[in-house]
């Protein structure tokens, strides 16, 4: 294999690597993306959690007041 058949193919590789390179960071953005709306779509759900839960503790308080 010559000198300039190497460069060819160390080329070809270092092309390919970084394609790929660019691929996968591709996908790690589009992965960061999708969870940061998980960790919105969570924040929500825990704050309706606690806001119903501070509901529940109201009408419980409510019904023991009905129960003295």
């Amino acid at each position: 294999m010559t000198i300039d058949e190497r460069l060819e193919k160390l080329t070809e590789r270092h092309e390919a690597l970084t394609q790929t390179v660019e691929l996968i960071a591709a996908d790690n953005r589009q992965r960061d993306k999708l969870m940061g709306e998980i960790m919105e779509g969570t924040a929500r759900l825990l704050h309706t959690a606690q806001i119903h839960q501070k509901q529940i503790e109201q009408h419980e308080r409510r019904i023991g007041r009905l129960e003295e």
